[in-house]
């Protein structure tokens, strides 16, 4: 059984920002797919595996959704577009809010019952919130890669 939706955290999750949040960052960005970086040449990049596991997500139609919580939501799609990944997502919701917020707004927008869910985060405590929603979280402790995202697919599936 595939998740119903995937979901992802940005910071140290997805991405890389010099080893910061992308809202402590220094617009403007600038660049393209791997070698993004803001004004103070900080780069940001994608994670090695990411892009193969959107892929992977992508093939087996399973939807994918963005649950990030930043004081810079504009900064963060910015750097989604010149990642080139932004597309990528169906649903995006990424503001300053508890991701129980975010998740009962991924809930009402799509349909697909927490149960369903699968997350990918690396803050302990969004892991404890979303989890007593029902939803299987992934803690994500160096950047995700393709190890972890077939742990979590197991988990989800019950393996």
């Amino acid at each position: 059984m595939s998740p119903g939706m995937i979901i992802f955290d940005l910071d140290f999750t997805l991405w890389d920002c010099g080893g910061t949040w992308c809202d402590c960052l220094t617009p403007p960005f600038s660049g393209r797919a791997g070698k993004v970086r803001d004004a103070n040449s900080r780069h940001v990049a994608l994670y090695d595996d990411v892009s193969e596991i959107l892929d992977f997500c992508d093939q087996k139609s399973v939807p994918m959704a963005l649950a990030s919580r930043t004081e810079q939501p504009v900064w963060a799609k910015q750097l989604l577009e010149l990642l080139e990944i932004v597309d990528r997502f169906q649903w995006a919701e990424i503001y300053p809010s508890s991701k129980l917020r975010h998740f009962a707004a991924l809930n009402a927008a799509s349909g697909v019952e927490f149960e369903s869910m699968l997350f990918f985060d690396d803050e302990a405590r969004n892991i404890r919130e979303v989890g007593s929603l029902g939803v299987t979280c992934v803690d994500v402790p160096n950047g995700l890669d393709w190890q972890l995202f077939s742990q979590g697919l197991g988990r989800f599936q019950g393996v």
